[in-house]
């Protein structure tokens, strides 16, 4: 076939040599905010919602094992990373409505490292943001709702991201819960209820808040109470031991708060001992020596295995 001076065939059709570009299921639609109307049909947010749910699990898949895949959410995590201890009994995947996160008996009180944020996450959470735009702007208020708002909360506080969960968080309580037709069920607001007073308390630091919204939504949780306590009182033993005994939920947000409980350690040690052996430090640090002059700015020296925190000086005659 010969194609003529316009480099058109002769049957009139224009070749190009350009491949039609490939879009992103998860770019495919914008912001409902500005302006984006496909995704107000229920159909079609149900079939994004699948999309999203494919590319998380493609995400988890891909990240290979446990370890791997919590190195992932932390590449994401927002602000202070520097201690990004996890549950090694963090889901996968974050449930369904009607699911509740596993219990662990024991965590992880190694660092993880920072990486570049990998931008698959970042994918599913912006999906999940026009998703959530698209229910609230089509006045949606059902099951499948309940399930979308529940995975975005379970997924952001996985990635740190209180940009994601804390307003998925108050839809739930403020929105959701109060439809007469689909609230949450006992199970999911005891869930919700209590990531809202862990995150008060230990991203936001306001322990009176923290206390006012248990008692307003009348949570009764004994390791929420535990945690509040061990703040209140900076009881690292307490908080160690609550954290160990924690989902991977309550762990991610517990983190938001461990810095400061360990700075309080370091000042007591400094104000208790003259020195003391570093393998004892280590272990009731839960950090290596290296990291704690790193992000802690510790000046002690280390000397022979022991770190010397203060010198007496020799009496003058």
């Amino acid at each position: 076939m010969q194609r003529n001076k316009t480099g058109r065939t002769p049957s009139g059709h224009q070749f190009s040599r350009l491949k039609p570009a490939e879009i992103d299921p998860l770019a495919e639609y914008g912001l409902p905010s500005k302006g984006e109307k496909r995704l107000l049909n229920h159909k079609t947010q149900e079939a994004y919602y699948s999309k999203i749910a494919e590319r998380y699990l493609a995400f988890c898949t891909d990240a290979g094992d446990r370890d791997s895949l919590q190195r992932q959410f932390s590449r994401l995590a927002l602000g202070d990373s520097t201690n990004t201890n996890t549950n090694t009994s963090t889901p996968l995947l974050p449930a369904g409505s009607t699911s509740t996160p596993p219990s662990s008996s024991h965590s992880h009180d190694s660092p993880t490292p920072r990486l570049p944020p990998p931008s698959d996450l970042s994918q599913i959470l912006s999906a999940l943001r026009k998703l959530r735009e698209a229910l609230v702007a089509s006045s949606r208020l059902d099951d499948f709702t309940t399930q979308v708002y529940l995975f975005a909360v379970r997924l952001g506080i996985l990635s740190s991201s209180f940009e994601t969960y804390l307003p998925s968080l108050l839809y739930l309580l403020r929105v959701i819960h109060r439809s007469p037709t689909h609230p949450l069920t006992s199970v999911e607001y005891h869930e919700v209820v209590s990531y809202l007073v862990l995150d008060t308390a230990c991203r936001r630091g306001d322990l009176a808040e923290a206390y006012a919204l248990r008692n307003r939504y009348k949570l009764k949780d004994p390791k929420v109470d535990a945690t509040l306590k061990a703040l209140v009182m900076d009881d690292w033993v307490s908080w160690r031991r609550t954290k160990r005994s924690v989902d991977g939920y309550r762990v991610r947000l517990m983190e938001f708060a461990e810095p400061g409980v360990r700075g309080h350690v370091l000042k007591a040690f400094g104000r208790a001992y003259l020195s003391v052996g570093v393998e004892y430090l280590e272990e009731v640090m839960g950090m290596k020596w290296e990291d704690m002059v790193e992000r802690f700015g510790v000046g002690w020296e280390l000397n022979n295995g022991r770190v010397v925190i203060r010198k007496i000086g020799g009496r003058t005659q």
